[in-house]
């Protein structure tokens, strides 16, 4: 899980995202299809690098606003001053991964009714806006794998906005325990697959995530995942290219 998000819904700045303090990403040479569409290619908001094409397979990870203190993130940055640049990234990346899988925060998406909303949510636009290959509702933080057919960022927005909204509501009848007025961080940490190998690396961390976090013994045993919703569907395990009929 790598949330490197940086913003809370409600527009207040937090935390440094997972790439360097003020790191860009390289310009994408795509040209926008209208002035509110984020580039085609790679581009930067916030503190993270994104980037978006339509029908590529991308991993996309998003958390909760309070899922990681920002004393812990800054921190983090410091300790990394005396680190080799070339393994910055994947020690930031382990760090952070541990302390979501220890259930910092509210973990509101331990719930059963929130969990069951982002699913149904993430499985609605399947086949007309992205082609869902994996997901993983964990209790603070959410894992997907697609290929997209729109662009990214409206995607990912279309979740948040729609999840965030009705757990807002319910928090308190719920008792949910999100503090503020925002659920989601506004940014989200997405990166292309590469190649096969890439392709089932991925597939294996997001449907393992909740056996890694010692929530359970085997991924099917996870009812917010695509590894139960395989199983119970009879479907086969994706493989890179595969596509539905």
């Amino acid at each position: 899980m790598n949330p490197h998000d940086s913003q809370p819904e409600d527009g207040k700045r937090a935390e440094p995202g997972l790439g360097a303090p003020g790191e860009r990403a390289e310009q994408g040479l795509g040209v926008p299809r209208d002035p509110s569409a984020p580039p085609v290619g790679w581009y930067s908001r916030w503190y993270l690098p994104h980037y978006n094409n339509p029908q590529t397979l991308q991993s996309v990870t998003f958390r909760l606003a309070d899922s990681l203190p920002q004393s812990k993130l800054q921190q983090l940055e410091r300790d990394l001053r005396d680190v080799d640049p070339a393994k910055c990234d994947a020690v930031r990346r382990k760090q952070i991964e541990a302390w979501l899988d220890a259930g910092m925060g509210c973990c509101a998406l331990k719930h059963p009714a929130l969990a069951s909303l982002m699913q149904e949510t993430l499985l609605k636009f399947d086949g007309d806006r992205y082609r869902l290959i994996a997901w993983c509702i964990m209790p603070n933080h959410v894992h997907v794998l697609m290929e997209t057919k729109d662009a990214l960022s409206k995607i990912v927005q279309s979740w948040k906005s729609y999840t965030g909204r009705w757990a807002l509501e319910k928090n308190a009848e719920l008792g949910l325990g999100v503090p503020g007025k925002a659920l989601w961080m506004r940014e989200y940490w997405d990166r292309y697959i590469r190649d096969g190998n890439h392709f089932d690396n991925v597939l294996y961390y997001i449907e393992r995530n909740p056996v890694a976090a010692g929530l359970c013994e085997q991924p099917s045993d996870w009812p917010w995942s695509s590894a139960l919703a395989r199983i119970v569907s009879g479907s086969a395990e994706p493989q890179l290219g595969q596509r539905k009929n």
